[in-house]
């Protein structure tokens, strides 16, 4: 009887600490336009993965995947991991990671269309499934959805305990001559993630890359 409490407490205590590992781990989906001039803003966001490949620790999940005409799809992800708690194990991670994403930056075609609520709603799933403690969606786009005809993307996001901040929010041409078009565009997004009960935000200064972290 004895010898069982004791396995029964060993179970629980290895059960808890795995929880507890979960619990404090952080999942971060980056989803990067690439749709018509956009494509060419994608340095940009090769920087951005270098200082999350920086900073993320062991357990934690980055994936990254690109937003086209139908975005809520596993075969728009580019590259994802979850980092190992041994050092050589991880760097060759993170390696490999960096790889795929040169190869995919090299090689990609412009999309024609913005599913990026598409994108959010696979980042989502994708993220629950990985059962991160803290749940990041990084969003590097202009922000103007155009989506073709037949797809349907009036679903309420569902973003309870999420962080999802813009990135590179780059101006269009008609933002320019009507900045409202701009703010509003930004204000809309911002709506939607709030209305889902997620944390929104925006940077554009690609040397404050910490403030993804700051909630």
């Amino acid at each position: 009887m004895k010898k069982r409490f004791a396995i029964a407490l060993v179970v629980c205590i290895l059960m808890a600490g795995c929880t507890d590992t979960k619990s404090r781990s952080t999942g971060v989906y980056m989803l990067l336009d690439t749709s018509g001039t956009y494509a060419v803003e994608l340095k940009k966001a090769q920087l951005i993965l270098n200082y999350l490949l920086g900073v993320l620790a062991p357990g934690d999940t980055l994936a990254v995947a690109r937003i086209d005409t139908g975005s809520f799809s596993e075969k728009d992800i580019i590259a994802k991991v979850t980092f190992d708690n041994r050092p050589s194990v991880a760097n060759n991670q993170k390696r490999a990671f960096m790889q795929q994403l040169e190869s995919f930056v090299t090689t990609v075609k412009g999309s024609p269309y913005t599913d990026i609520s598409g994108g959010i709603l696979q980042a989502i799933e994708y993220l629950n499934e990985a059962e991160s403690g803290k749940k990041y969606i990084l969003i590097f786009s202009d922000l103007k959805e155009e989506l073709a005809k037949g797809y349907k993307r009036d679903i309420p996001f569902q973003l309870p305990d999420y962080n999802v901040i813009a990135l590179n929010v780059t101006k269009l041409r008609g933002d320019n001559m009507d900045p409202k078009e701009y703010l509003a565009r930004v204000e809309d997004w911002r709506s939607k993630v709030e209305n889902g009960g997620g944390e929104w935000g925006m940077i554009n200064d690609m040397e404050r890359l910490e403030n993804i972290f700051a909630n």
